[in-house]
């Protein structure tokens, strides 16, 4: 009750300030008006409803940062913006460096498999990367990148049910300029990046970019130190969490005409480096005889005594461990060509965007955290998808009416293969899946300018998909009966098949020139599937002939709608950008991620639960002097299941949320210090906030019947800072050179980010994971 009459309060002074701030900007005179205009705020121009806009004009929460922002902090990939905007939390997948785990207003998905669909968008260029797998790559030279909260199915459509990110890449300019930069850290951290942009000749315009960079590992892999664990073996490698990255960006610009742009784009990234520590962080907390790894409990004369896993439980981080790491990697290998075409026809320009892209993905994972033999599994990923996009975008001479029109259409593959071995092979799987889907879609939407100060705008877009399915379950060698559990090819199920449609609506009144207030309605949905790794099986029937339960029964898409109210202002001559919003999301069909440790290890998604989601968003930019510059947000969050099945029981009030931190905050400064003809010297800092938050949709209070309780997966508050020195614009033979000395996670916070809970099966055994410990370096770059 306190949070909700929080709520309402900040609802209420949003909409106070709506009416308050005109009197505070006033007209400014002339002088005033040529300062602001040095050293006021400058406009970011967007394009998140598919044309440029200023981002005040926007009816839609929206964080943008550009590219000065972005290169000053060192962000060149997604799982560095989560400090950005509000709301917003990016996380490390368990035991993975390069799959995302993007949480927004509280909806996120916790399996990165590529049978399920992330709740938020990612873009390149307008190219969408489906997967979460292979999501975190590096882009060397990123012009902008924008932050969408709320469903965005209109424009966007699918698995756009919680926002939409867009990085946005810097095209080339047909004039020669480019930089170098080289990085050393501790861990024997070496990077080097660069960029060339090419003097045009003709009608050609070339840019290209691309980095290199390697560290040594957080966790040293040290001989085990327990005799009596008589199983543990050796391992074949000295450190884990290291780095190994390479990746290329090559583009290209053609004007064959000043009517038309063609835009062609090849990226290309490569991983070989070894997975997060995956270190045993506890047990079952319940006391039940499952806990065959506790000494205390009755099940340890069993397993527990040939598998001493208690003597490596740490509750704290740790900064070495014994692994049993035979094979332990995590490769990448992921490419992409796109192909933009935009023609201006005069009244409105016709874009075509096609992409393809492809994703090579393997991990081999100890999964137990010791160098006993009790979990080792590995994925053998391979993706591709084709999209191609239409898009007409225009408006009335007068100005009053604006339209984009358009069509989509998708296709994706992607299988993996999956062996697993628990217990020194004692029981061990060949775990397969595979998935098909095939998407098209139409939409408009329209902005008419009621009055010269009142706009509206209203869209809607059709959907339609299919999707098939296949898996494999074979019990591999070791176990009692080599056996084929479960044997499904394309086909053999019917086609899960999927229509909708996502209105949105927005009205927005400009208060002042620099003052706006909106409203704004939205539906989105998160495409359905079939659970491909389920391990679920039931005597087959005419109904479902193969008998694997879930693999029958598709889950649905989950749909939400969205209602938003908001403020944008930029006040104080144009020294203060404040915007605050606050939604209302009614959640349906959610889907939620269970963890199933019984044999082969699975998650499975279930339709069990409905929601109310609710919250408030500040976001603020100040500029007091041309020196100083300070942007911060805050975020309140308050998710609350209406409704949530269990076993024919609503258990709504008994339910975590998982990644829904509380509150989330975050400060960014920017002070230059002293400035001359030699340069200047800038002192950056960053704090970002997260609340506690759990991991998994368990309950939060159980009987001793279950091993699975929320409580157990919570990742704690954490405040993580990082800072930068940055000594720029030094004359350097006719360059620019720039020497900077940085610290990320400064004051090395040690709270776990997220975990991987076992469940009953395996004793409660859950596995934590942590960010990056403190690191710090130097670089020195030049640019001309």
């Amino acid at each position: 009750m306190v949070h909700s009459n929080l709520v309402v309060r900040l609802m209420a002074t949003a909409c106070i300030a709506g009416w308050m701030i005109p009197a505070m900007a006033q007209p400014m005179d002339q002088d005033r008006a040529a300062t602001a205009e040095t050293d006021g705020l400058g406009d970011i121009v967007v394009t998140a409803q598919k044309r440029e806009e200023r981002l005040q004009d926007v009816p839609i929460a929206i964080s943008a940062i550009g590219a000065d922002f972005l290169r000053s902090r060192d962000i060149g990939s997604i799982d560095q913006i989560g400090t950005i905007a509000p709301n917003v939390k990016v996380e490390r997948s368990p035991t993975n460096k390069t799959v995302s785990q993007i949480a927004m207003r509280g909806s996120v998905t916790v399996n990165p498999s590529v049978l399920f669909e992330p709740a938020v968008g990612l873009y390149v260029d307008g190219v969408y990367i489906a997967k979460a797998q292979g999501s975190i790559f590096d882009i060397a030279d990123l012009e902008r990148v924008e932050v969408l909260r709320g469903p965005q199915g209109t424009l966007y459509g699918r698995n756009t049910l919680a926002g939409a990110i867009n990085l946005v890449t810097r095209k080339p300019s047909g004039e020669l300029r480019g930089s170098i930069e080289a990085s050393y850290g501790n861990y024997d951290m070496k990077r080097v990046k660069g960029t060339i942009d090419l003097p045009a000749f003709g009608i050609f315009s070339i840019k290209l970019s691309g980095q290199a960079q390697k560290r040594d590992g957080f966790i040293d892999v040290v001989p085990n130190p327990y005799p009596q664990a008589f199983l543990a073996r050796p391992s074949s490698v000295d450190d884990t969490n290291d780095l190994n990255q390479r990746s290329l960006f090559a583009q290209v610009r053609v004007r064959p005409a000043d009517s038309l742009t063609i835009d062609y784009a090849y990226d290309y990234s490569r991983y070989r480096q070894r997975p997060d520590f995956a270190q045993l962080h506890s047990f079952n907390r319940n006391g039940l005889p499952q806990d065959i790894f506790d000494p205390n409990s009755p099940g340890y004369a069993g397993a527990g005594a040939f598998f001493p896993l208690d003597l490596y439980v740490r509750a704290q981080r740790q900064s070495s461990a014994s692994l049993d790491a035979d094979q332990l990697y995590e490769r990448l290998r992921t490419d992409g060509h796109s192909l933009t075409l935009a023609w201006d026809l005069g009244t409105a320009e016709l874009k075509s965007i096609s992409a393809h892209r492809r994703t090579r993905w393997s991990d081999a994972l100890d999964l137990d955290g010791s160098p006993l033999p009790v979990g080792a599994t590995q994925r053998f990923t391979r993706y591709r998808s084709f999209s191609q996009e239409l898009q007409l975008t225009g408006g009335l001479a007068d100005g009053r009416l604006k339209y984009v029109v358009g069509g989509y259409y998708f296709r994706d593959k992607g299988e993996t293969l999956g062996p697993q071995s628990f217990f020194a092979g004692a029981t061990s799987f060949q775990a397969d899946y595979g998935q098909h889907t095939r998407a098209a879609a139409a939409y408009a939407q329209v902005d008419f300018d009621l009055t010269d100060r009142l706009v509206l705008t209203g869209g809607i877009r059709y959907n339609h998909e299919r999707k098939d399915v296949s898996r494999l379950l074979v019990s591999g060698p070791g176990t009692p009966a080599e056996l084929t559990l479960i044997d499904i090819g394309y086909g053999d199920v019917p086609d899960a098949v999927y229509n909708s449609f996502s209105p949105a609506a927005s009205l927005r009144f400009d208060l002042t020139e620099r003052v706006n207030v909106y409203a704004r309605y939205a539906r989105g949905f998160k495409s359905g599937g079939f659970n491909g790794e389920t391990t679920e099986l039931v005597a087959a029937t005419t109904a479902c002939p193969s008998g694997a339960i879930e693999l029958c029964q598709p889950y649905r898409p989950e749909k939400v709608d969205s209602y938003e109210v908001g403020l944008k202002s930029r006040l104080l001559d144009n020294r203060l950008q404040l915007n605050i919003a606050a939604f209302w999301d009614e959640h349906r069909d959610i889907q939620l991620s269970v963890f199933r440790g019984s044999g082969a290890l699975s998650l499975s998604v279930l339709n069990a639960a409905s929601s109310r989601i609710r919250g408030v968003e500040l976001e603020f930019t100040a500029r007091p002097s041309s020196a100083f510059t300070v942007s911060g947000s805050f975020a309140l969050l308050d998710a609350k299941y209406k409704r949530f099945i269990d076993g024919g029981v609503d258990v709504s009030d008994n339910r975590a949320f998982p990644h829904a931190p509380r509150y989330t905050a975050s400060v960014s400064t920017d002070w230059r210090v002293i400035e001359g003809d030699w340069g200047r010297l800038n002192l950056l800092a960053d704090l970002n906030f997260v609340d506690s938050y759990y991991t998994y949709p368990y309950a939060l209070a159980a009987p001793p019947s279950t091993t699975q309780v929320a409580g157990n997966s919570e990742a704690p508050s954490r405040a993580i800072v990082n800072a930068r020195a940055i000594l720029a614009d030094l004359p350097i033979g006719g360059m620019k050179g720039e020497i900077s000395l940085w610290a990320r996670n400064l004051f090395q916070q040690r709270s776990p980010s997220n975990f991987i809970d076992f469940g009953p099966s395996f004793g409660g055994m859950t596995l934590a994971f942590y960010p990056d410990p403190r690191t710090f370096g130097a670089t020195f770059g030049l640019r001309f």
